[in-house]
């Protein structure tokens, strides 16, 4: 039988097989080979009496990410809240990197919009020109449709920092889930760790989602600094036009990313974000 792993769990793994659920162990092979079985991997398994079955095998990955660790994932949902918490740019890039390095496509939920002013809103519009953007409220029911069609036969995952409500937004789409929720703390203006592990969840529109535990801070992934353009789309459309080959956009003439830096093609605040985190890769480097 074929199935997909929809959680793991003290040894053991959980296998959809798009009617039923599946607990299942391991065969022993995989744990001499060291080979790692996670959420979202497709497999193979033998079925036993009363709704078990052993994992015979797995399916090579069309995806893999890391943090958190999910396979085959299509749609990264990443999940910001435009106040309580503040939302960190530095971060959301980072998010952005992990999931276009993985060949995962991001839509970036900007949650929380009706604790929001107009003019409070500079930070969706910065990304609306180079990513998918939604804005979201669970508690007006803004962008929830729109998010509900987006999600439609694919396997997504919800990823971004505690508290930004992940688990309330799927708690609204997904009526009955009951996901635990969090407060935010009142001294650190932070969220609390709610979802412990990643477990995907069957849509009744058709595919999954996994609502992820919240990062409050994310390595970047190990990137050769003249690739670091290609996660940034916006300027990757300028692959080519540079004067030098393999220009990273920094220090270099006639650099048609910087060009378009200087007549406003390109947000300023977001090429500074990259010129941070080429810093960031060449230090790496050196060592």
């Amino acid at each position: 039988m074929k199935g997909i792993v929809i959680k793991a769990y003290s040894g053991y793994y959980y296998v959809h097989n798009g009617c039923d659920e599946y607990v299942c162990s391991l065969r022993g092979r995989f744990r001499h080979e060291k080979q790692q079985v996670v959420v979202g991997d497709r497999v193979e398994l033998e079925v036993r009496p009363g709704r078990a079955g052993v994992i015979v095998k797995v399916r090579p990955r069309c995806s893999l990410l890391l943090r958190p660790t999910i396979a085959n994932t299509e749609q990264a949902v990443i999940v910001f809240s435009v106040r309580q918490p503040e939302p960190n740019p530095g971060l959301l890039e980072r998010f952005l990197i992990a999931a276009i390095i993985n060949k995962v496509e991001p839509l970036i939920c900007f949650n929380k919009v009706d604790l929001a002013a107009e003019d409070e809103m500079e930070l969706v519009s910065r990304y609306q020109a180079a990513f998918r953007v939604i804005q979201t409220s669970t508690i007006t029911g803004v962008g929830l449709d729109r998010l509900i069609e987006l999600l439609r036969g694919k396997i997504s995952v919800f990823a971004g920092p505690s508290g930004v409500g992940k688990s309330t937004i799927l708690n609204a789409i997904l009526p009955g889930l009951k996901l635990k929720t969090g407060e935010i703390g009142k001294k650190l203006k932070r969220g609390k760790h709610t979802t412990r592990h990643v477990e995907l969840i069957p849509l009744p529109q058709g595919g999954m989602v996994a609502d992820a535990p919240g990062f409050s801070s994310l390595e970047l992934p190990d990137l050769k600094p003249e690739d670091l353009s290609r996660c940034f789309p916006e300027m990757e459309r300028y692959r080519g036009q540079c004067y030098f080959t393999g220009c990273l956009h920094d220090r270099e003439p006639e650099c048609a990313v910087k060009e378009a830096v200087e007549s406003g093609s390109i947000d300023k605040i977001r090429y500074q974000q990259y010129l941070d985190f080429l810093q960031e890769l060449k230090s790496r480097r050196r060592y």
